[in-house]
């Protein structure tokens, strides 16, 4: 069966969602990931992009509940925790030393922000720090801000655009199949509503990354599903810079009783995400939850990005994640350079960016 793939894939055909499952359950990972390696390779060359970045999640007080989120609370629980307008912008004081080029903002439904909150947030940061690229906002949050704001969700995107708004983050998406996605997570938009607001997005010049969260209860069909999906999507909208497959953290969920998934799990839905989604530039290995020596060795399974230097995220380490808070640009390039590849610091559009800082790199 994978020989009948790989003369797909040479010959430039487009895999089916049968496809899709041989690669998922094939033992022979080896031969998958150098399937996706070629294709990596055919692309983006010897290149390996990383984005000198922070994040900032505004606040984790969310008026839903996800089965596999440990970030989400209630006000009343413990953690829960909500900044000002001054302790954002205090938070992004680090962009003027680090000298980042994105800012990556997201947070829970906050229940009593108004509106105005993540206008004044997007418009205080844009003005305190006009050079810095702001990647804001999931289509869950979008969808619950048009709420908010009672526009239409094109005007609530020319809204928060005209605030500093500058393109979106991928989360949100989980698992599309609607079984699974009624189990874990019930109350949240569904898949059709957050494919049609990147579609949206897109369609007004803004530009997202996408998702998929796995190693829950979702199956290889779920998955490939899933994928397939955000394939149909990119031939409409286009718009989509980026695929990013999530590992599951179960610790701290109401999901904890299940085992995560493994390294090779991680390396096959990278490898699988390459070779199906072939109108997707970029696949990125999100070493923040898979860990940075996986992280550094799917470069050859078919990622050719291992996003940034963070600063600071929650979300993952709220479910127990063991990865570091923080890696320097130095300790970016060192790991890409490792693994033979050639390290280009990218912008959030994946521009190209010429000048490395110059922070000491750890150890």
């Amino acid at each position: 069966m994978l020989d009948r793939i790989e003369q797909k894939i040479e010959s430039g055909e487009r895999l089916t969602f049968e496809d899709g499952l041989v690669l998922s359950r094939d033992p022979d990972l080896l031969r998958i990931g150098g399937m996706a390696n070629r294709v990596r390779e055919t692309r983006h060359g010897n290149k390996a992009y990383y984005v000198v970045n922070q994040h900032i999640n505004y606040s984790n007080i969310c008026k839903d509940v996800c089965l596999f989120c440990a970030f989400g609370k209630k006000r009343e629980m413990d953690g829960a925790y909500e900044l000002t307008l001054e302790e954002i912008y205090r938070k992004a004081e680090g962009l003027r030393a680090s000298g980042a080029d994105e800012i990556h903002i997201v947070g829970g439904l906050h229940p009593d922000y108004p509106y105005d909150f993540y206008k004044e947030m997007l418009s205080g940061l844009r003005d305190r720090h006009p050079n810095v690229h702001l990647k804001t906002f999931t289509a869950v949050e979008i969808d619950y801000l048009a709420e908010l704001s009672g526009l239409t969700i094109q005007g609530t995107l020319e809204d928060l655009r005209e605030a500093g708004l500058q393109s979106m983050t991928g989360g949100g998406a989980e698992i599309f199949a609607p079984k699974v996605r009624k189990k874990i997570c019930a109350t949240k938009i569904s898949a059709e509503r957050y494919m049609e607001i990147h579609g949206i997005a897109h369609r007004i010049g803004l530009r997202s990354t996408t998702t998929m969260l796995y190693g829950h209860i979702e199956s290889d069909e779920d998955r490939v599903d899933h994928i397939l999906r955000v394939r149909d999507q990119q031939d409409i909208s286009g718009g989509f810079t980026a695929f990013i497959p999530l590992a599951f953290h179960p610790a701290n969920t109401h999901l904890a009783h299940l085992p995560g998934p493994t390294a090779v799990t991680d390396l096959r839905c990278i490898s699988v995400a390459r070779l199906l989604l072939d109108n997707v530039d970029h696949i990125k290995s999100y070493w923040i939850m898979v860990g940075l020596k996986v992280a550094q060795l799917s470069l050859h399974y078919g990622a050719d990005d291992i996003d940034g230097t963070v600063v600071e995220e929650h979300i993952t380490h709220m479910a127990g994640a063991t990865s570091p808070q923080e890696v320097t640009e130095p300790d970016l390039r060192r790991l890409i350079e490792e693994a033979g590849r050639q390290p280009i610091r990218r912008d959030s559009l994946y521009n190209e960016v010429s000048r490395p800082t110059a922070q000491p790199a750890i150890g």
